[in-house]
This record gives C-alpha cells, sequence and structure tokens, in this order.
C-alpha cells in the first residue's frame, strides 16, 4: 500500500465530503468512507474465495471473498475492482455486475473500526493472471492460475457457491463480518450467481464517480 493512496470519506448520504489516507484512515472512530467487495467465479460457478493475510491490521488470516478494497479519489468502482484482482491475486475479471449497490457495514476488531459503503460486485475469472510468477499454481478453477500479493493474501480455494453460502449462512465457516453480511443478501437474488441481476446504478452512493456504459453485463 502507497503511503499516498487515499480513500473518499463520505456522509451518511454517501456524499462525498473530503479524503483520507489510506494508511491512516482506520482507527477506534474510522468515518465512513467509500469501499467494495466483489465475488469472482470461475466457469462452472465457483467462487474464489481468499484468506485475508496474517499481517491485516484487521480480521487478519479471516476467509473472506474474493477481492475487496477501497477507489481511489475519482476512480471508478469497475476500475478499481480491476485494479484490486490483478494487485492481489494477478487476475483479471470479466464481465462486472453491480448487485447490492447499497450495502454498508460497521465491524471492530482490537479497537480498529471498519465503517465502510461498500457496493458489492459479482464476475468471472477472466483467464490467466498476469504476472510472471514462479510462485504461480494451478488452481481449482479449471486454468486459472494465481499469483498472490502475500502481504494482502494468505490463501485462496475455489468453493462452489451453494457449498459456500450454505455453510457461510449456517454457521459452518467463518467469515469476516462483511462478507457474511453480503452473503445473506447474495442468497436472496438467487441461487445461480451467473443469474443474478445487474442493480440499478442510479442507487450508488452519490460519491461514486459515473460509470460509462452502465449497468455492467
Amino acid at each position: 500500500m502507497s503511503p499516498a493512496e487515499e480513500v473518499v470519506l463520505t456522509d451518511e448520504l454517501g456524499r462525498r465530503t473530503g479524503t483520507a489516507p489510506k494508511a491512516e484512515v482506520h482507527h477506534a472512530a474510522t468515518p465512513l468512507h467509500l469501499a467494495f467487495s466483489a465475488y469472482v467465479f470461475d466457469a462452472h460457478g465457483a467462487l474464489l474465495v481468499t484468506r485475508r493475510a496474517a499481517g491485516k491490521r484487521t480480521f487478519p488470516g479471516v476467509w473472506t471473498n474474493t477481492v475487496c478494497g477501497h477507489p481511489g479519489p475519482g476512480e471508478r468502482l469497475s476500475v478499481a475492482v480491476a485494479r484490486r484482482a490483478a494487485d492481489e491475486l494477478g487476475l483479471p475479471v470479466d464481465g462486472l455486475r453491480l448487485v447490492l449497490p447499497q450495502f454498508r457495514y460497521r465491524a471492530q476488531m482490537g479497537g480498529v473500526v471498519e465503517n465502510e459503503l461498500c457496493p458489492v460486485f459479482v464476475g468471472r475469472a477472466g483467464g490467466t493472471g498476469h504476472r510472471d510468477d514462479p510462485g504461480a499454481r494451478p488452481d481449482a478453477g479449471g486454468d486459472i492460475r494465481l499469483a498472490v500479493d502475500p502481504s494482502e493474501v494468505g490463501g485462496a480455494e475455489w468453493v462452489p457457491w451453494a457449498d459456500f453460502a450454505g455453510d457461510v449462512i449456517h454457521g459452518r465457516r467463518a467469515v469476516s463480518p462483511w462478507c457474511a453480511l453480503q452473503v445473506a443478501q447474495l442468497v436472496t437474488l438467487g441461487p445461480d450467481p451467473a443469474q443474478w441481476p445487474a442493480a440499478d446504478p442510479a442507487l450508488l452512493p452519490p460519491a461514486c464517480p459515473p460509470e460509462p456504459g452502465w449497468p455492467l453485463h
């Protein structure tokens, strides 16, 4: 993470109020700010789930959705998702769709608070990772190769969506607080993630820059 990287602060209506250094924004009184989460699937409907690196300030070592992050000031959400998936996993993402435009959560661990407006996206793994990394290996997602950044990701695995969602809903699998809340909402969209409807981008927080050609399909 670059010390110069910034996040977008918002008010309770999701309007931009300023920016803050990403390295400093999370503390005991974290201000509300923009983030995103993405769920990336392979061609057979398996979800790529990741384990947060052991060195993360909050929820280290906890399993979660494919990728999370923060858009920079003026950065489109679709660009931010692609950036983080490439940086953390060496993974291109295709077919990105907005599915939960108004998701918001607050969580706390060790006195550090997560306090985010966090729209949720679903997408498809786009072939092979782009890094020339001798540590990259084929995963259960067919020919998809990952090249994880160990400072961000402590592990990754492909899991059938029905299995993952059922285990999370029924408490058989521990995941991050935001992932648990998101899964509870995602299952209401239907059993097949490929058929989840794209949400109206007008429901996004006003601080999000517009995206040409939305809704994305």
